[in-house]
């Protein structure tokens, strides 16, 4: 009997390894460690297959994706379901983000959230509509308690939309740690989306750091490929000396009707040792925007393109990576050619591997390059100043040293009440905002409650006076300069007229924009009393829907909007109902 066991136990250990090397996966380890539960939650949706436009983790503007987008067909309006029981922990409405979004808090200690939704079920809808004209406000942000709204595995919660910043008709759905608020990829929890295709890789490039920060200037090598179907090579050895990083472009793909979505795991073996490993099983949301010292930045900019780079950057918050040697630079200069491998895989298991090696130069001595600018470490508080002008960059903000650069510039013609000062250059990612004072030339006192910070593309980086200077908190490095926004918004009615008869119409409708500071508040009244206007940020549509509230008969609406420098647009308009 001991013998049989400890046979058993060799045979499951075989099976065990072998799943795992077969496919040398993050995503198998997880699986099969059963480190979430696989049979608690439900489908978000009833739509067979289900199809993904957006995968966990994915490369986006200035963050990963936080979720999953499911496909709606390409409309709006099929029924959303809880997941599983639990209660609703928060209700929010937002002109942009997630539009219309549900939060569900689950007894095992998970959140599932649901966002660009075109409406709510009628009992949550009810309760939203109550808390809006309580507050006065279309954008809400509400944590009910736990015996408001409770709900059941399976109950219709919502219908699918496009609403916030939704580019197209489709549900995102997320799963988040209730503790933390780390959101993790919801495949990893028995969601299942059909897949047996293994990875794209496209391309790679070696990056000649030889000791030197990551920046714009990194000599960059493309290094051609061949292959498909999960198997890739490079068909030569590459020469290199020195201190090297490596970058691929990969994307994935499930089966049915999927869009182009982003890998789970990225590795690099040296040798057959793993010295880099970058897998999107969870993170938080204040490390999200890090995404931009995960890939190669400037060629981002420069060209869509997202090269992920297998090298971290020493201020990069990100907890997606283990396995790393040297941080994943590795050095070349023993003469020796060396073999590198890529396995990069899916969430569902899927594996691609990319060989090749590399011909090692021998160590050569490099004159050493003194940088023309200031050097400033990622990790303390950095501070530049001149006569009419101060930088402050808070401990976070870098996720390298940077050598800094600075260049004043003339006026320029027009609305500027300053010169112009170029800070660094946009090549270089920011975690944070910088604190930004720049002094004001000439600036009227009447309007100092006007001034604002725009960037060379004359967009606001918004701002306020106080005591000669006016102050900011950009988000990317450019050029720099004090306006003033004197003009007050815009309102455009759509359908609706003086005297006009809206008997038989659900909504008014309005078009908004302003010039420069943006949009700060709207604000409707009918008859002196304040109705619900809600907004669309993407098509700067805003609209009234009549309920019980108006009557049959003669009416006047008031529509007051404000921008963020408080110019002030009222409209006034008679109608009948």
């Amino acid at each position: 009997m001991q013998k049989k066991s400890s046979s058993n136990l060799k045979y499951y250990a075989s099976i065990f390894c072998f799943l795992l090397s077969a496919t040398s996966t993050y995503a198998q380890q997880i699986f099969s460690a059963n480190k979430y539960p696989l049979t608690y939650f439900r489908q978000p949706l009833d739509i067979t297959p289900p199809a993904l436009a957006g995968s966990f983790g994915e490369i986006r503007g200035n963050h990963f994706h936080s979720g999953v987008d499911f496909r709606t067909n390409q409309r709006e309006g099929y029924p959303v379901y809880a997941v599983a029981d639990g209660y609703i922990s928060r209700l929010r409405v937002q002109n942009s983000g997630f539009g219309q979004a549900l939060y569900i808090n689950h007894p095992n200690g998970f959140t599932s959230v649901y966002g660009h939704l075109q409406r709510f079920a009628p009992k949550i809808a009810a309760i939203v509509k109550s808390l809006e004209y309580e507050k006065k406000s279309f954008e809400i942000d509400e944590f009910p308690n736990e015996n408001l709204i409770p709900v059941r595995k399976g109950e219709v919660i919502a219908w699918s939309g496009n609403r916030g910043s939704s580019g197209g008709p489709h549900l995102h759905f997320e799963i988040r740690d209730s503790k933390t608020e780390e959101t993790i990829n919801p495949q990893f929890f028995g969601i299942d989306i059909p897949d047996n295709i293994p990875p794209v890789i496209y391309s790679l490039y070696a990056y000649r750091l030889n000791g030197k920060v990551f920046n714009e200037s990194t000599p960059k090598q493309a290094i051609a490929i061949s292959g498909a179907n999960g198997n890739y090579k490079a068909s030569a050895p590459v020469s290199l000396t020195g201190e090297v990083g490596f970058g691929v472009v990969t994307t994935d793909r499930h089966n049915g009707l999927s869009g182009t979505n982003g890998v789970y795991s990225i590795q690099l073996e040296l040798d057959g040792k793993m010295v880099y490993t970058a897998a999107l099983e969870r993170f938080a949301f204040a490390d999200s925007k890090a995404i931009n010292a995960h890939i190669d930045y400037p060629t981002y900019l420069n060209t869509k393109r997202s090269i992920q780079k297998s090298f971290v950057e020493p201020g990069n918050p990100l907890s997606i990576y283990s396995n790393l040697v040297n941080s994943g630079r590795i050095n070349f200069n023993d003469g020796e050619i060396h073999q590198l491998r890529y396995i990069i895989t899916d969430s569902k298991g899927n594996a691609s591997t990319l060989s090749f090696s590399v011909h090692a130069g021998s160590a050569s001595t490099t004159a050493a390059v003194i940088p023309s600018g200031i050097i400033y470490p990622y990790n303390k508080v950095n501070e530049f100043n001149t006569d009419d002008l101060k930088v402050v960059f808070q401990k976070g903000t870098l996720y390298s040293d940077l050598n800094f650069t600075y260049k004043k510039l003339p006026k320029p013609k027009g609305n500027a009440y300053s010169a112009m000062h170029q800070i660094h250059n946009r090549y270089t990612p920011l975690h944070v905002g910088f604190d930004l004072w720049i002094k004001a030339d000439n600036l009227p006192e009447e309007l100092r409650n006007k001034a604002l910070i725009v960037n060379a593309n004359g967009s606001s980086q918004g701002g306020n006076y106080d005591n000669g200077y006016v102050k900011a908190t950009p988000k990317n490095f450019g050029i720099f300069y004090i306006s003033v926004d004197t003009i007050a918004p815009r309102i455009a009615p759509v359908n609706i007229s003086e005297g006009k008869n809206m008997a038989g119409l659900s909504k008014i409708f309005f078009r908004l924009s302003d010039n420069l500071s943006g949009l700060k508040s709207f604000n409707g009244y009918i008859d002196g009393k304040w109705v619900l206007m809600e907004f669309d940020t993407k098509t700067a549509t805003l609209w009234h829907s009549f309920d019980e509230r108006t009557s049959t008969g003669k009416h006047t609406l008031e529509l007051v909007v404000v921008d963020m420098k408080e110019n002030t647009r009222k409209y006034t308009v008679t109608f009948y109902r």
